[in-house]
């Protein structure tokens, strides 16, 4: 049944839980902590490593393209689901788990959101633990939840038999199943799942907000929304994805090649300002943070409790 009582954003500077009553946090992984789809983000890299052809990779941009533009309900998530299994069928896991290590930063860094890292950071400074909770295959979810700091994860399970996908399914992570896996992992790992947290943007992971006693909707689909409203889930809304690291690390030739021509820039800025208007130019506005500072901005800015 769903939890009916409002959600509140976890108070700022609570201590560690007690054994047997610990709290967790759940997130979603696409379109929840990320701003894309995991699986199909990596599409060119195995193109390059010859795990499909061009053929695939434009059928799989068109999936992902759908994906991305619905709301991703039940029969869309599904008709993913069985075009990437049946991509997937004879794939080496080896080469994929090494093609996605490779290429990690370079396809999953820039659609990360910076409200999510915050987020996390937050749960983990309350002593709370953070499982990502992904429809995607295990071999893609693990890298990226290590890269955001995670403690668990939760993901779809392909079978593989001689090292290589056979295109069947021992777990899919996704709807109920990702409610009764949450169940599980609380029993295993002692949390008390009405102080736990999740968040997700979409109506199919409904039963996954349910389970715990602060469900959030973030970014949510029209059908998510209106649950929400129903059964006092708070929203947020995620809208700033952030590189986790620079694609580039400027060596210091390059720094200072790059605040020279900065300098230049200004300086040729503030002479034609100048000129027109015979004043000085006044200092520039930088702007906010790439990060807000703590959980209670994230949810006093950008969330809207609905009651």
């Amino acid at each position: 049944m769903i939890n009916p009582s409002p959600a509140t954003p976890p108070p700022q500077g609570r201590a560690r839980s007690r054994a047997g009553h610990r709290v967790a946090a759940f997130f979603d992984l696409d379109k929840t902590v990320i701003a894309t789809s995991s699986t199909a983000a990596f599409s060119r890299s195995f193109f390059a490593g010859g795990l499909i052809t061009r053929g695939d990779v434009l059928r799989s941009a068109y999936a992902h393209f759908l994906y991305m533009a619905s709301n991703a309900d039940a029969d869309q998530t599904e008709r993913m689901r069985q075009h990437l299994s049946e991509l997937a069928t004879g794939w080496d896991v080896a080469k994929v788990e090494q093609i996605v290590a490779e290429t990690l930063h370079e396809h999953i860094d820039p659609y990360v959101y910076a409200e999510a890292v915050d987020l996390i950071a937050e749960h983990h400074a309350m002593g709370h633990d953070v499982v990502v909770v992904s429809a995607s295959g295990t071999e893609l979810v693990e890298p990226i939840a290590a890269m955001l700091g995670a403690d668990h994860v939760v993901a779809t399970r392909m079978e593989v038999a001689d090292g290589r996908f056979t295109g069947e399914i021992d777990f899919y992570a996704y709807g109920e199943n990702k409610a009764t896996a949450i169940r599980e992992l609380a029993a295993a790992r002692g949390y008390d799942l009405q102080r736990c947290y999740a968040y997700s943007d979409s109506v199919t992971d409904a039963p996954m907000l349910a389970a715990v006693g602060h469900g959030f909707a973030v970014n949510p689909d029209r059908g998510l929304r209106r649950l929400a409203a129903q059964n006092g889930w708070g929203t947020l809304t995620f809208n700033r994805p952030v590189a986790l690291r620079p694609t580039i690390r400027p060596t210091p030739v390059l720094a200072v090649i790059g605040t020279l021509a900065l300098a230049g820039l200004a300086w040729t800025w503030w002479r034609r300002w100048r000129r027109r208007t015979g004043h000085p130019a006044p200092l520039a506005d930088r702007g906010g943070s790439a990060f807000h500072g703590d959980i209670r901005t994230v949810h006093g800015t950008h969330a809207q409790t609905v009651h």
